[in-house]
């Protein structure tokens, strides 16, 4: 049976209601050095106490009880790399320790640290004339993406929803297109009308509440129809569990909750293409051959990519992935993390990562294994994939995508099958971006680091402008 220790918890209870231990001891009827252990995680909490702290401080005894450790762990570690924070980091048991004593100062440290990574990623990207409550207003992209790594990419309510849709009938991928428009039409009500692409002007999907009617650009290969449709039944099936977890986001600006609910119908569509059971099955089986998983599920490449990094059930948990995708610029336009890796935080920019390289080389994976100046390694493939848009003025829509995952999970991955895991030289050392890499003799520098200066040789031509 598992121990209830709310140690924490207890004590800023009681320092919110400005009391003494022994206050607290002779209100609860207890002594003060129990109240002294309680605090400390040396005793565990009985259920008649836990009532009576309850009904002697009118709270809800399941805010005691709820314990958000793990959360706090994971994003204390994360925030513990950046590279602002120079010398030795903090172990497990330390930040543990800050966690069991002083919570308030944790979440306070947090925050801070949230602040300065809006700001500095305002800064690297926005131009001038830009007000400082701009600076560090945190971005709607940024709070959807901690609020999907704080859950880990996994919502058990939604991945419900879609086999409750399923009903144990998984349908093959052939029929699912004509499945999904039936269940609109005979339940809903909703109609799909697939258009021309001239007539849909720059939408691949509209749905139309007022005359229920979907419209599907002919852009749109079967794939990406079938996840439209599932985008959409989740809005018109399950409106109350999508706003029920936007609410216990606590995100309050509207833009930022209009794209979350999106995410969040993605998230469904998903489950729904890939049910989570068969599709753990499937890439545990095929060593993670996304091309093979994809063609099982008669899903896109994409798909299956952003899907991996959700398999977080308890038993059946899968290699622990980041997503990331990013355009010829550099811009990363889509970003979902189900880890703890700070590559995956800030990562994307480094031109020495095949992220990058992967253009030249358009539908080919490109494994790689790198090493960050921490020290940390990972394992990652790298692909292109087109965007289903057809435009005169850019024709050419590539994007590339990018799984990676800790190098000790390698072995479970087919694309990896290959590499002599003991050769010193196969990792290739990338940074997180320029601007954040303490790397010196780079050959591929484009900006000075923000926080480490590096050695100057007036005499001396380095490899680049910036060092010598």
């Amino acid at each position: 049976m598992t121990k209830t220790l709310i140690g924490p918890r207890l004590r800023q209870l009681r320092r919110d209601r400005k009391q003494t231990q022994a206050q607290m001891a002779k209100t609860l009827g207890i002594s003060a050095s129990y109240v002294n252990l309680l605090e400390n995680n040396q005793r565990s909490l009985s259920v008649q106490l836990l009532m009576t702290i309850a009904d002697n401080y009118d709270i809800d005894w399941r805010e005691l009880t709820q314990d958000d450790s793990s959360r706090r762990i994971a994003a204390l570690r994360s925030a513990a790399q950046d590279p602002i924070f120079t010398g030795e980091k903090p172990d497990l048991q330390e930040i543990r320790g800050a966690i069991d004593h002083a919570p308030r100062l944790v979440d306070q440290f947090l925050q801070l640290h949230t602040a300065h990574r809006s700001a500095l990623e305002k800064m690297m990207q926005m131009g001038e004339g830009e007000t400082a409550g701009e600076l560090l207003k945190t971005s709607p992209e940024t709070m959807i993406h901690d609020f999907f790594r704080d859950h880990r990419n996994y919502f058990p309510e939604l991945e419900m929803a879609a086999e409750e849709v399923w009903n144990g009938r998984f349908t093959s991928p052939e029929n699912r297109y004509m499945e999904l428009r039936d269940r609109l039409d005979r339940l809903h009500g909703i109609t799909v009308v697939v258009r021309r692409i001239d007539d849909m002007g720059e939408a691949l999907r509209y749905y139309d509440e007022t005359d229920k009617v979907i419209y599907l650009s002919q852009a749109l290969n079967n794939a990406n129809r079938v996840f439209q449709l599932a985008h959409v039944l989740c809005g018109v099936e399950f409106p109350d569990m999508v706003s029920g977890i936007a609410e216990d986001s606590r995100i309050t600006a509207q833009p930022a909750l209009a794209r979350l609910r999106v995410e969040l119908a993605n998230y469904f569509a998903a489950a729904f293409i890939m049910p989570y059971d068969a599709f753990f099955a499937e890439v545990e089986s095929t060593g993670y051959d996304l091309d093979r998983v994809a063609a099982a599920f008669g899903a896109t490449f994409e798909q299956v990519c952003q899907r991996v990094t959700a398999l977080n059930r308890e038993g059946s948990r899968g290699v622990p992935f980041f997503f990331l995708r990013i355009d010829k610029a550099g811009n990363v336009t889509k970003r979902f993390n189900s880890t703890t890796f700070h590559l995956a935080e800030h990562g994307g920019s480094c031109p020495v990562w095949n992220i990058h390289t992967a253009f030249y080389t358009p539908g080919v994976i490109m494994p790689q294994f790198v090493e960050l100046p921490d020290g940390d390694r990972y394992f990652t493939i790298s692909r292109t994939v087109h965007r289903p848009v057809f435009s005169e003025e850019t024709q050419d829509r590539r994007l590339t995508l990018a799984l990676g995952c800790e190098a000790g999970y390698a072995h479970r991955i087919r694309y990896a099958s290959s590499y002599n895991f003991d050769d010193p030289k196969l990792y290739a050392p990338i940074g997180i971006n320029c601007h954040l890499c303490p790397r010196q003799a780079c050959l591929q520098r484009a900006h000075q680091p923000l926080f480490t200066e590096l050695p100057i040789d007036e005499n001396r031509r380095g490899n680049t402008r910036y060092e010598s």
